[in-house]
């Protein structure tokens, strides 16, 4: 058996663990609502980027090339410095939403090249200038830049000039589940000898500074030479072993409060004591060696065009009843250091117990022992020689095989690389994320906060308490989970790691996140807010790319997302006419006004989307009923119910008049006081959406229901109006076709969608029609007059904060699902189906050739063209012509809708790693896409 896939048995089967430990470790903990512990909500500024060297934090840690445990009771991280910048290189910076002129920005440019599912083998890089970072004139320019202009970017700075940077490589391989081999290359691309000090990090987060019931043990970091060894009662012993002769350095990890506070802190030696040692030569660091955060201090000279290299090796012994060494030099919990005023009064009244660490789900296996002392032994000195280099080649070429399997033969080089990078992104963007809601609300014990928190922010969450590794949408611009973004994940994520994927659907729908009410957190930033309720199409994907054998799944999904079907009908539709009005939907600013806040004074909005997204979730709740039914008859009475529901949405939509017959297109619908409705005439993927409410199943499958073949007599005899949503046959009554847009408009809409005057663009389908820039849309509303234009790139708004952008460019998500809306079609009509294809005046083809060229036109996103260039670096010379960072590829968030620029968050191999299913569609289908 492939030794990957056995490492990956081994861990689902609870025999080995794993995955315990992997790159768990977020890229940037400051600046998160979990950090923010301001009276007026204001993250950015509370904890600021200046701040995170110094400052301790509750929920989590952040670093470079960092690994944990899934419990983050233990990190390590690589820590730079090339002698000029005024602070070590720890974490990665960029500006926050009021800082940049287009919102949140990370200014580093650095990339996941490899991981297996298991971590077994883990590649990342960075490119690290060694001229001083450019913090001031990053921040300065780009402040004074505005919406209509470009980001300011590092590579503008000039700082990789003449290629004057580091190209730092870490590679990872485990030996064991708690054995991992690191081996860290640093190249100097520059044209002069230089010199780089590299600091690999341990530390332990902090969980005893708060005033929190047992967790008052200091755990402790010792410097032994070469290495550093860590004791905490519940990883127990664990130890960072190096080659050659670094220096150790120790200090704890604690908030500087003389520094950010001007009042004396916790410990002598605080969090940033190695920065300011290694930095400024202050005494700063323990000279007992001796903290709760240790570095190994390494100076690497290294002549121009050469590499220098690093070996590590991290293990662990496991709890040990044996005591922690005494620390003395702490004093016992004070609350002098978090901020000035802070006392530990009303702290019993402020504490709140964290979640048991158990499993939600009784059937699941518990979670393994954190560790076996008989994985590596630290009274046996770790072997950095030829069993380290065993261990490296073995672990790579175990992943070559691993890929070599996934990826189809008729793949390209280049497409192979594009697939195992994302693949990478999206396996190195897990993240342990803490959050109790309820404490964070009152506080800590020993700091409680303002009573004003408890009617703000997620107020009404006070149930959810997260301590799991979950996928993240970006790990640096979006470093905690959002609904609709993690149901993507879990699709892609289907393709490598089955089991994962699965229990990341689950995570969501489990009592510690779900509402009471059914409802599904969306995000840290605002619970409350609506994603769209992608959730049962996601679990639906996943089943069917895991073999459609895992029935158990589907019943545990299912019955919990009965609860959340029945909040959104209770909440989205609360006037009980099928037609949904759910805020903004994840489409950020798509409309000419702000759907959640700024709609025109006592008008409300029947959106296309919402009532689409609502058409598809009833499908899709049928359709997991229908595959539940053939195993269990209690699922019998549930099949018509969706049924039923699917058919009353949709024929709701074209009774309150979202469908345009004059314009052949969906739109939203203002109602308006002494107007009535007024259609919102923008063909945005809005109107494309409805698409997507589409589903073919046999016939057979459906007739065997008896309460669903009676149900639709009674419909037939009774309420002939919804006929034609009921269904269409084909193959002689073989299939059956429940779509929202039957065959008589399908072709209308696909005019629009595949025109390359309008949705189809060169590199996939663009959110807003490009008809929109020579035609803006504007309405006049209460006397106020609303506008919107095709904008391919940036967002020029300050809807939703201006850094997201759905009025033009090309977003994988919708992407997706439109492809998956055109294979659905494809099952129910065939070969036969034919439209023009670009339309209006292309030649015919089948609705299956059309979904494939659509998702060629993504992957080339990513891919070299005649002329050698990737869409996705647009103009930048050095990406383009470098061959040194030609081949390292970003997954923005999203693309520019005429170039195929990539937009946004850098690193969004949350949604945009849907990129592996695309190519891996080749495997399926069985011939190439039509170019």
């Amino acid at each position: 058996m492939q030794a990957e896939k056995a490492r990956l048995d081994a861990a689902d089967d609870g025999r080995v663990p794993w995955r315990a430990w992997g790159p768990y470790l977020a890229e940037r903990a400051w600046g998160t609502v979990r950090e923010d512990y301001s009276a007026g909500g204001t993250a950015w500024d509370y904890f600021p980027h200046d701040h995170a060297r110094s400052r301790a934090y509750r929920w989590n840690e952040d670093g470079l090339a960092g690994i944990c445990d899934d419990r983050q009771w233990f990190c390590f991280a690589l820590a730079f410095w090339n002698g000029r910048d005024p602070i070590l290189k720890e974490r990665l910076f960029g500006l926050t939403g009021p800082e940049g002129n287009h919102g949140e920005d990370v200014k580093e440019y650095w990339w996941y090249l490899d991981s297996t599912p298991t971590h077994s083998w883990m590649r990342w890089r960075y490119h690290y200038p060694q001229d001083a970072f450019p913090y001031h004139d990053l921040v300065e320019v780009n402040r004074s830049r505005g919406g209509d202009d470009a980001e300011y970017e590092l590579v503008d700075t000039g700082v990789f000039d003449e290629g004057r940077y580091w190209s730092v490589t870490a590679d990872y391989a485990k030996a064991g589940p708690h054995d991992i081999c690191i081996r860290v290359t640093v190249e100097n691309r520059g044209p002069r000898e230089a010199t780089l000090h590299v600091l690999p990090t341990l530390w332990f987060r902090n969980t005893w500074a708060w005033g929190l019931a047992d967790h008052g043990d200091y755990p402790v970091v010792r410097g032994e030479g070469a290495r550093l060894v860590g004791d905490h009662r519940f990883v127990g012993r664990i130890v960072l072993s190096g080659d050659g002769t670094p220096t150790p350095l120790a200090c704890d990890n604690e908030s500087n409060g003389q520094l950010l506070w001007g009042a004396p802190g916790r410990s002598r030696y605080p969090k940033d004591g190695i920065n300011d040692h290694v930095v400024h030569g202050a005494p700063t660091v323990n000279p007992d060696c001796s903290g709760s955060k240790g570095a190994l201090h390494y100076v690497l000279t290294v002549p121009a065009g050469e590499s220098a290299e690093i070996r590590l090796r991290l293990t662990a012994d496991g709890p040990d009843a044996a005591d922690l060494p005494e620390r003395s030099d702490l004093p016992e919990h004070s609350g002098a250091s978090e901020h000035s005023g802070a006392s530990a009064e009303g702290a019993a009244d402020a504490e709140v117990s964290e979640r048991p660490d158990r499993p939600e789900h009784p059937d699941r296996p518990e979670r393994p022992a954190p560790a076996v002392a008989e994985e590596a032994p630290t009274h046996a000195p770790p072997d950095l020689g030829p069993g380290f280099e065993t261990v490296m080649a073995a672990r790579e070429a175990e992943a070559d095989e691993f890929f070599a399997e996934l990826t189809p033969a008729s793949c390209t080089a280049d497409e192979a690389l594009v697939l195992r990078q994302a693949v990478g992104g999206l396996l190195w963007s897990k993240q342990y994320y803490h959050y109790n809601a309820a404490r964070w609300l009152k506080g800590d014990p020993l700091y409680p906060v303002q009573d004003s928190r408890g009617q703000g922010r997620n107020a009404r969450w006070v149930h959810l308490s997260a301590r799991d590794v979950i996928a993240m949408p970006d790990a640096w611009e979006y470093p905690w989970f959002a609904a609709w973004d993690l149901a993507f994940h879990a699709v892609a994520l289907a393709r490598v790691d089955p089991a994962f994927a699965k229990q990341q659907l689950e995570l969501l729908l489990e009592g510690w996140y779900l509402h009471s009410s059914g409802q599904m957190p969306a995000y840290e930033w605002n619970f409350d807010d609506d994603n769209p309720p992608v959730h049962a199409w996601a679990a639906l994907q996943v089943f069917h790319l895991d073999g459609a054998r895992d029935f158990d799944f589907l019943k545990r999904v299912f019955r919990k997302l009965l609860m959340n079907f029945t909040w959104w009908v209770n909440h989205a539709d609360p006037d009980g006419d099928n037609v949904f009005k759910g805020g903004f939907l994840g489409l950020d600013n798509i409309g000419p006004f702000d759907r959640h806040y700024g709609l025109p004074p006592g008008t409300f909005l029947q959106q296309s989307d919402g009532t689409a997204w609502m058409a598809m979730y009833s499908l899709n709740m049928m359709e997991m009923a229908l595959i539940l039914a053939r195993k269990d008859s209690t699922y019998h009475d549930l099949v018509p119910k969706f049924y039923e529901h699917f058919a009353l949405i949709a024929e709701a939509a074209y009774r309150i008049g979202l469908w345009s017959e004059q314009d052949g297109f969906f739109y939203d619908v203002l109602q308006v006081p002494g107007t009535g409705l007024v259609p919102v005439r923008v063909r945005s993927v809005v109107g494309l959406l409805p698409l997507t409410a589409a589903t073919s199943v046999p016939t057979s499958h459906l007739r065997s229901i008896t309460a669903l073949s009676n149900r639709v007599r009674w419909y037939q005899s009774n309420r002939p109006e919804y006929t034609e949503h009921l269904g269409d046959d084909a193959d002689g009554g073989q299939r059956r076709l429940l779509a929202m847009v039957g065959p008589d408009r399908l072709g209308r809409l696909l005019t629009h969608m595949l025109d390359e005057d309008e949705f189809l663009s060169g590199h996939g389908l663009r959110a807003l029609s490009r008809e929109h820039h020579d035609h803006p849309f504007s309405l006049a509303v209460a006397g106020k007059r609303y506008t919107l234009e095709y904008e391919p790139g940036e967002s020029r708004t300050v809807m939703f904060g201006g850094n997201s952008n759905w009025r033009g460019p090309v977003w994988f998500p919708v992407n997706y699902m439109l492809i998956d809306a055109l294979d659905r079609y494809h099952e129910f009509f065939g070969d036969s189906w034919r439209t023009p294809f670009p339309a209006p005046d292309g030649p015919p083809a089948t609705l299956r050739q059309i979904a494939n060229d659509i998702a060629h036109r993504l992957v080339s996103l990513f891919l070299k063209d005649a002329d050698g260039r990737r869409p996705v670096f647009g103009d930048v010379k050095l990406f383009q012509h470098d061959p040194a960072w030609h081949d390292l590829i970003p997954f923005h968030e999203y693309f520019h809708g005429d170039t195929g620029a990539g937009l946004g968050a850098s690193h969004q191999t949350g949604w945009t790693a849907l990129v592996v299913n695309l190519i891996l569609r080749r495997k399926e289908s069985g011939q190439p896409p039509r170019y």
